[in-house]
């Protein structure tokens, strides 16, 4: 069964009576549980979970350090474009607002990672608005071939590709990637993309297989929370990594927890996450899920992301820009995606994680790469 048709199978539930007839008594057996169903993943998201966060932390807690230890592992993103083709009514890149538009060239992108490189980080994710005509295959094979002798992990956010590009490009030096739903309410989606390639709803949803297909490393999924009824997305995203995970075993699996933040547009948030709520997010990912990897960004505020260190986190972002060439440029016009919340630099991070008692991973991987043509 594809993921898209488990995903449409499960929709047809009647997840909203589950949800709110979840008990106490049906939190607390999830939560001795090892092995949860998708049944227990819904009680940890329902309303009843929230009186039971202390227990569930602790043993999230328990779980994440049985797989990933004390290490946080460090990245930042590199903008490389922000031209986009798509009108997404919650994103800054739409093509329909008037922002600057901007590229790096490969003598930019140079100086952009020896500037990253200087922070001592080895991990880097590669973004683009979703315009394939500007910034395409052939200008991010170039990127990556450019970046690879300076970064060990080379990770993509572009447009969806199908296998054979993503495989170019991981022949090339990437070895992660990442896709966002951004809602698995397929109505709503329609919606909130009228118009461009990203419209397509089921091309998207299937992109993170491509990835695991193609031999990428790591894949990465998530909703954007603010979109819709958390609760929901966030059952979706969780069944969407147990499929991957199970389909595909040999590859990393990880999920985001992006909330909205201010940008470029008129758009409001449909629904408030509150910071309680982030928390039972990710206990209730964490419990279900013990081996994914949880990434949380600088769209958060630097006392929550050190609230929830000790949570089920294993990946944050540092020493950030959504700007393009905004790690080199101090005089950039671009616009970023969003407005980040935490402007820590790298050194700064990693201070706070040691103080907090976990060691900052900058590499945890060595590629054996093709050399270019």
């Amino acid at each position: 069964m594809s993921v898209f048709h488990l995903l449409r199978a499960t929709a047809d539930a009647p997840l909203d009576a589950l949800l709110t007839g979840a008990r106490s008594e049906d939190v607390l057996r999830a939560l001795g549980k090892p092995v949860l169903s998708h049944e227990d993943f819904l009680a940890l998201l329902s309303p009843a979970a929230d009186q039971h966060l202390e227990p569930l932390a602790q043993r999230a807690n328990q779980v994440t350090r049985q797989h990933f230890g004390s290490t946080i592992q460090l990245f930042t993103p590199i903008y490389l474009a922000n031209h986009c083709s798509n009108h997404c009514v919650y994103c800054g890149f739409n093509t329909k607002n008037k922002i600057h538009r901007s590229q790096l060239s490969l003598d930019e992108l140079r100086r952009e990672a020896e500037a990253i490189a200087a922070t001592g980080l080895k991990h880097v994710l590669l973004l683009t608005g979703e315009a394939p005509n500007k910034a395409g295959v052939d200008y991010l094979e170039a990127c990556t071939r450019l970046l690879a002798p300076l970064f060990p992990s080379i990770s993509i956010e572009v447009f969806p590709m199908d296998t054979e590009d993503y495989a170019r490009l991981a022949r090339a030096g990437v070895d992660g990637l990442t896709v966002f739903q951004e809602t698995y309410d397929e109505t709503l989606y329609a919606e909130l993309h009228p118009a461009g390639p990203k419209r397509d709803y089921r091309y998207r949803l299937d992109a993170p297989e491509r990835g695991c297909k193609a031999g990428l490393r790591v894949v990465n999924i998530g909703a954007l929370l603010g979109l819709t009824d958390w609760r929901r997305d966030i059952f979706f995203t969780g069944l969407h990594a147990d499929y991957l995970q199970r389909t595909y075993p040999g590859v990393d699996i990880a999920i985001s927890l992006p909330r909205m933040r201010p940008h470029a547009g008129t758009y409001q948030p449909a629904s408030i996450v509150s910071d309680r709520q982030m928390v039972q997010i990710m206990l209730a990912l964490r419990l279900f899920l013990p081996r994914v990897s949880i990434t949380i960004s600088t769209r958060e505020a630097p006392e929550f992301r050190e609230h929830i260190l000790p949570l089920g986190v294993t990946r944050m972002s540092a020493g950030v820009s959504t700007a393009v060439g905004g790690h080199s440029k101090t005089d950039t016009e671009s616009v970023g995606q969003f407005d980040i919340s935490d402007d820590r630099s790298v050194e700064e991070m990693c201070q706070v994680l040691v103080r907090h008692g976990y060691q900052p991973v900058f590499k945890d991987w060595e590629p054996i790469r093709e050399p270019a043509a």
